[in-house]
């Protein structure tokens, strides 16, 4: 069905005057557009969207937005719009239609999986039937659909959304990533509910500075909610109070949670089992439960994902109730096979800060030793490898530094940086050999950690995307 252009840029920014147009669609990509549709020529990493104007307008394309006159007459009207990705995401939202009642976000460093897959559980505990969308792809109950970014670009964003509200899916838990935020994707949603998780280095190799991704997270409070909205703060991160202020300026409630929190104070965590018991207080009355997870980390994932419950409609009560029955996301600190004592588990732990977490969530478990098989990234902020290598010679008792997706850079490069910071390491490029090998030296009572790669299914090397599964390496070494 047609739209006027003048509904499809309603809200943006600067869409003042516009020609009298009907429109029947939009994209950003010139080979995707079809006849009578918008095209958005948006800035990227290589160029410029305007490169492409011509050949949008020969596929059909009657109007085209951009941020910067083209150099070049397209043979088709220009509107300039100062912030023309954001007017992308405003579009999509307006051309999509509605989408579900109750949209949360999650933003952090590490944790938006676990958290977001934590809260499509508990309101599918409370009868709420859910989804989640992010690195794992769409999760709605048993479903799954992979995807390839955890924050998808605005055009496919919003036709989900407008699928899953017409599929009669109303609540919807979103990974809200620093690219995808800092890109303007996310624009375009109405959040009822957002998180903090907690902030460290990564992406540096995008954003270039700490205060730049920072920033780029930011936005989700400053800029993606109103005063209906309720944001949910993790206490224990002194990251968190810029976020807990940008969330006040905009009227909006405030909820903390973890150790020291008003809303959720957690008090005291005991190893029990392969899980934990939790204590502490739930608005000032006692709580306790047992997470059925390991790391303490995922227990700050799990007041977060619970705060955001509260805040889209489950019962305190209820919430707390749901934590009991959690089941990890692929790849976040997941057990893949166990023999009595001795344990090997998969993580995607690619940053200092998530090691680190990982290493010592798996410490108390580890009667024997406990050893650690990772490597780095390529093409990615290489400042993190030494750390990263750091780390794990510091936690573990064993480090075995192999190869993660090296994608164009030198493999043997990338080890050396991790190994000038881990001399004691052992090294050895191919990864299903580095998992066969600790996997083969391990001990009745050891705890091997496989990081870096998670739920991911493939290995690049150049720029060929080869099929790998630390899953199922693990579990050919282990024998099951």
């Amino acid at each position: 069905m047609p739209h006027k252009l003048t509904d499809i840029l309603h809200g943006v920014a600067g869409a003042d005057n516009l020609p009298d147009i009907e429109v029947g669609g939009l994209n950003a990509d010139s080979r995707l557009i079809g006849q009578g549709d918008v095209f958005f020529a948006l800035p990227g990493t290589r160029g410029h969207g305007n490169s492409y104007a011509k050949d949008a307008a020969g596929r059909g394309a009657v109007v085209m937005v951009t941020d910067e006159a083209p150099k070049a007459d397209p043979g088709i009207p220009v509107v300039l719009i100062d912030d023309v990705r954001a007017a992308y995401a405003i579009a999509a939202a307006n051309f999509c239609g509605p989408q579900p009642a109750i949209c949360a976000a999650v933003t952090g460093t590490n944790g938006k999986t676990s958290v977001v897959s934590f809260l499509r559980q508990i309101w599918a505990h409370s009868g709420i039937r859910g989804a989640s969308l992010g690195t794992l792809g769409l999760m709605v109950g048993e479903d799954h659909i992979p995807g390839e970014l955890t924050t998808p670009d605005s055009l496919s964003l919003h036709k989900t959304l407008a699928k899953l509200k017409a599929d009669g899916v109303d609540h919807v838990a979103l990974e809200a990533s620093s690219h995808g935020l800092d890109q303007r994707r996310l624009d375009g949603v109405k959040f009822s509910a957002v998180a903090f998780t907690n902030l460290s280095r990564d992406h540096l190799d995008y954003h270039e500075t700490i205060e730049a991704y920072r920033d780029a997270k930011l936005r989700l409070f400053r800029d993606l909610i109103d005063a209906d909205a309720t944001a949910v703060v993790d206490a224990e991160d002194e990251e968190g109070l810029p976020f807990m202020f940008a969330a006040l300026d905009k009227g909006a409630t405030v909820f903390t949670v973890g150790a020291g929190g008003a809303h959720i104070d957690v008090e005291s965590v005991e190893s029990e089992g392969f899980g934990q018991r939790v204590k502490g207080k739930l608005v000032g009355e006692p709580m306790e439960f047992l997470l059925p997870l390991v790391g303490r980390f995922q227990v700050d994932n799990a007041v977060v994902a619970a705060g955001l419950a509260m805040a889209t409609g489950v019962a305190n009560g209820d919430a707390i109730k749901a934590l009991e029955t959690l089941e990890g996301a692929k790849g976040r600190l997941e057990k893949v096979v166990q023999r009595g004592e001795a344990a090997v588990f998969v993580d995607y732990a690619h940053t200092p800060d998530a090691l680190e977490n990982a290493l010592e969530a798996l410490r108390p478990f580890a009667k024997g030793r406990l050893i650690v098989v990772f490597g780095c990234g390529g093409d990615r902020d290489p400042g993190k490898r030494p750390q990263m290598g750091e780390v794990a010679q510091r936690l573990a008792d064993l480090v075995i530094v192999t190869d993660d997706n090296p994608r164009t850079e030198d493999a043997n490069a990338i080890r050396a940086q991790i190994l000038a910071a881990a001399p004691g390491a052992r090294e050895m490029g191919d990864r299903a050999a580095a998992i066969g090998h600790a996997i083969a030296g391990m001990g009745a009572e050891d705890v091997v950690l496989v990081a870096g790669k998670g739920h991911e299914d493939y290995q690049i090397v150049g720029k060929t995307k080869h099929h790998f599964s630390d899953h199922e390496v693990v579990r050919a070494a282990f024998g099951t």
